[in-house]
Order: structure tokens, then sequence, then C-alpha cells
């Protein structure tokens, strides 16, 4: 049908972290624990701005360790910003996102779900993308999941 689009996928990645939810809460709205823990594996952060508040604004940047020239803002960086749509502690955070980018494929806001589960002195955290931009390969984001929800349980039961 002319004029239609896609519908954009939804992809998912869970981890059991070993703390209470409102430890785990505490390190999806604190800045500094968000650089250390968010960036996958290959990648650093930083933090440019900060509102964890409903409403409040982020702004981000992850940039690549290597030299390989795949950023989707800058040769080695990518720049994203958005605001908190959610905060439920020790819950729930849900965040909206969209990349600094030309390329179009980049384009559109991404919904960001985390969700915190308790499960027994453990809790079940799980990342729900939806709205996923075509331009991010579904791998290469099923991995990059992963590896900041690795990152988030070092960074918390370090």
């Amino acid at each position: 049908m002319a004029g239609t689009q896609e519908p954009r996928r939804t992809d998912t990645g869970s981890r059991i972290i070993k703390a209470a939810s409102d430890v785990v809460y505490r390190a999806l709205v604190d800045p500094a624990a968000v650089a250390s823990w968010r960036p996958p594996m290959g990648m650093r952060g930083e933090v440019l701005a900060f509102d964890a508040r409903e409403g409040g604004t982020f702004r981000m940047a992850f940039i690549y360790e290597d030299d390989g020239g795949h950023g989707k803002t800058t040769d080695n960086a990518d720049v994203f910003g958005g605001r908190f749509a959610e905060l439920v502690p020790g819950r729930r955070v849900v965040e909206l996102v969209e990349f600094e980018s030309d390329d179009p494929a980049f384009a559109g806001t991404m919904r960001i779900v985390t969700a915190l589960e308790p499960v027994g002195g453990t809790t079940r955290v799980t990342v729900s993308c939806e709205n996923v931009p075509p331009g991010i390969s579904e791998d290469d984001h099923q991995k990059g999941i992963a590896s900041s929800l690795a990152n988030l349980a070092a960074f918390i039961e370090a």
C-alpha cells in the first residue's frame, strides 16, 4: 500500500541480577552509573545531560574504542537523546530515545522499557526496545542489550 510504513520490530533481553530491585533501579537513574554500565562492549559512555525525573531529558554519547568508523552520529560515536516517560522506583523505567544521525535508517523514536521483577533476593531485569530503527541490525542489537545487561550485573554485583 502506498504511504504505509513497515512495522518496526521490538528487541528484548533479560538477566537475573543478584540485588534487590531498588538497588538496580538506582543504577538506572544515576548518570555516573549509567555511563559506566550502559555502553555495550567495545564502547565507552559520556553523559552530556541527565535529568532523571518523569519528563526529564537526557543526552549521551557512546564512543567506539576502536577506529572502525561505524558510528551513527560521527565516525566513532553514537549520540542520542530523549526523555524519561515513566519512572516507577524499584519497578520500571521507560525512556523515549532518538539517535542524532543524518541517516534516515536511524530516524524515529525508540521506546526502551526496563522492567524490574523481584525474584527472591534477586531481580529479573528485562529490557524491551520498541520501534527499533531499521538501521540497527537485530543481531547487533541483541548482542548490545546482552552486553549492557552483563555490564549492569557486574556494576551492581561487584
